[in-house]
């Protein structure tokens, strides 16, 4: 599979080294993956189009380490919440995963318009059943429902009138969204709530929907 991927990823609950891992079945797939931690003082707009593809992994901190530094932070973080949905319009391309997704206009407004959603919280880890609502979107194709055995569910709101949900995860908590697309100008977001863990990330039914996912926001498929 040919591609380049920038992983941002590392804050206090969600570590780079769970995310790294999770995610090493994309490298055994042939996709060049390069990871930064530190977000907010090594990427530029330059960085970014040398990628086909950007992974956000991490909530609004600076990283693991200092969780109490937020990442967005105006007047010093080179690239904003603006800055990366200045880099879909012109064609850019990013998949929201997990953590990436914990945005909510109160905290991060920038981030959760792009994303076009709400984070509101998760119960305690728990099995966590993945739901194809809309088999027809290319994210979905080939995918069968499954359980995973351990998660945090999120409960995530929708709030962009543009965006296209394609499936949903249900556990005792309820039944939320969990896979948002969207096309801005010329670029496209999605957004994946599941992935806490590393098992969860190698998930054999998770898998084949985030390679989905970096087919889609690259204009693959």
């Amino acid at each position: 599979m040919d591609m380049k991927v920038l992983l941002l990823c590392d804050d206090l609950w969600h570590p780079g080294e769970t995310v790294r891992y999770g995610l090493q079945f994309l490298v055994d797939r042939g996709i060049a993956l390069d990871t930064v931690m530190d977000a907010k003082d090594i990427v530029t707009p330059e960085l970014l189009r040398a990628y086909d593809a950007v992974i956000i992994a991490k909530g609004n901190a600076l990283n693991g380490a200092n969780s109490s530094a937020p990442w967005f932070e105006e007047g010093i973080t080179y690239v904003s919440p603006e800055g990366y949905r200045a880099y879909v319009e012109e064609g850019g391309a990013i998949l929201a995963l997990h953590a990436g997704v914990t945005y909510s206009p109160e905290r991060c407004p920038g981030m959760s318009s792009l994303l076009g959603t709400r984070f509101n919280g998760h119960p305690p880890q728990c099995p966590v059943e993945f739901r194809v609502t809309d088999p027809a979107h290319p994210v979905m194709r080939g995918i069968q429902g499954f359980t995973f055995r351990q998660d945090e569910h999120y409960r995530l709101e929708v709030l962009a009138g543009d965006a296209e949900v394609f499936c949903e995860t249900a556990s005792s908590a309820g039944v939320f969204p969990a896979g948002v697309a969207r096309q801005i100008g010329k670029g496209r977001v999605c957004v994946l709530t599941p992935g806490h863990n590393a098992f969860a990330l190698n998930e054999p039914g998770y898998q084949p929907v985030i390679i989905n996912a970096l087919e889609w926001v690259t204009g693959k498929t």
